[in-house]
């Protein structure tokens, strides 16, 4: 009978900054491992110690939980568990360390926001293709299995360096009844990407809400800015869709007096659409005809996930889908925290731009000031007359 001795395996040795680590996932200090941050908290880059794998790692926050655990992490935690898609980002494990929870994720170098803002890599057609068509089946692929993600944009979607897309931040996500109607919240989705029903307060409703986001999401892929820009208000947002798509009436919205909020938000006046005048140059015929669809006012005639990928754009036309490989050569990673920094850097440099014309503008007004009040002093003084000169000429005659 053999006698089996079980050898525990030699720790391996580690360089002196991965050994100082307290974690088992390094971090570097301050915010230089910061890759993301919102209302949820922040998002940190680590690296495992022993196995060299990158992770994101979302801190869970945990401030003013009078349960404990936050329920929308839970829900979270539960949904991606229940998960798996390649166009679906993958969570690890959750980790507790230090009085601080973690969610742990692999690890994407870019997002799309990121992606869209570099200074120099512009994506091909077939690039954005590939990136839309990955992103429609993720989207299928939760509608399939009863979930909506209710946050979707541009900064919410990963990008690896092989090109691979994947969907990400559930927090808002949650599972919806397919065959009867219940009642959601309607304060989700960022509202640059929200939809006319939940603008206007319609509690009751499915996938269409993430078809009108991903048709946002799919305008930033093609254009590289945001077709409805607002101000953060429900009122601005809908005049902002009106502005392009048009006020919407009985014909295109049967519904759309039965809206919680029409009477309050109700248009003032009607806007005409323009949406074939701005976009129809910009894109080919079949993307122009896909986006048409997706942004009709009706929920209930915008197309699914399923019925985008069976469009004419992704099926028939030129050119074909191409995954974005070349991406592993652009060097850096890029995120919505550096876009947002390269952009604060521009603005930073027009302003001063700004400032040196003014004031080069007021320098060279002030000079032309000065020069006309020296002459009009002259002049003054030319035309000013002789006072007193009469009197000195009498004081100097000789009195007899």
């Amino acid at each position: 009978m053999k006698k089996i001795v079980k050898r525990l395996k030699e720790k391996p040795i580690l360089p002196p900054d991965l050994a100082a680590s307290k974690s088992v996932f390094f971090r570097k200090p301050g915010n230089e491992s910061v890759v993301g941050s919102g209302t949820y908290g922040k998002v940190f880059k680590g690296l495992n110690v022993y196995t060299k794998k990158l992770v994101a790692l979302k801190k869970i926050r945990m401030e003013g939980e009078r349960d404990g655990f936050p329920v929308t992490a839970v829900r979270e935690i539960k949904l991606l568990r229940s998960l798996g898609h390649k166009n679906i980002v993958q969570l690890q494990e959750v980790m507790v360390e230090a009085n601080d929870c973690f969610m742990v994720f692999e690890y994407l170098s870019h997002d799309l926001t990121g992606l869209l803002n570099h200074p120099t890599y512009t994506l091909e057609p077939g690039h954005r293709k590939h990136l839309a068509q990955q992103l429609f089946e993720g989207l299928d692929y939760l509608h399939t299995r009863g979930v909506l993600h209710r946050d979707i944009k541009a900064a919410n979607i990963l990008v690896s360096n092989e090109g691979v897309l994947k969907l990400a931040d559930f927090g808002l996500a949650r599972f919806y009844a397919k065959h009867h109607q219940l009642d959601y919240t309607n304060r989700v989705i960022t509202i640059w990407y929200r939809s006319p029903e939940l603008l206007l307060g319609e509690t009751q409703y499915g996938p269409a809400v993430d078809i009108w986001s991903a048709a946002c999401v799919l305008v930033e892929i093609f254009t590289k800015r945001a077709i409805f820009p607002g101000d953060g208000s429900e009122i601005n947002q809908l005049e902002k869709i009106h502005a392009v798509l048009g006020t919407p009436n009985a014909k295109d919205w049967p519904n759309l007096v039965e809206m919680p909020w029409f009477a309050l938000l109700r248009p003032t006046y009607r806007k005409p659409n323009v949406f074939e005048d701005k976009y129809k140059d910009q894109l080919t015929t079949a993307a122009f005809d896909l986006l048409a669809s997706m942004f009709r006012y009706d929920p209930a005639t915008r197309p699914t996930a399923s019925e985008v990928l069976n469009h004419p754009y992704f099926t028939t036309e030129e050119p074909a889908p191409r995954q974005a490989i070349e991406l592993k050569d652009i060097g850096g990673e890029w995120h919505e925290l550096e876009s947002k920094a390269l952009r604060r850097e521009k603005e930073k440099k027009e302003k001063e731009r700004e400032k040196e014309r003014t004031r080069a503008a007021q320098q060279q007004s002030g000079s032309k000031v000065e020069g006309q009040d020296t002459n009009s002093a002259r002049e003054r003084e030319r035309k000013r007359p002789n006072e007193g000169g009469d009197k000195q000429r009498e004081a100097k005659r000789p009195h007899i």
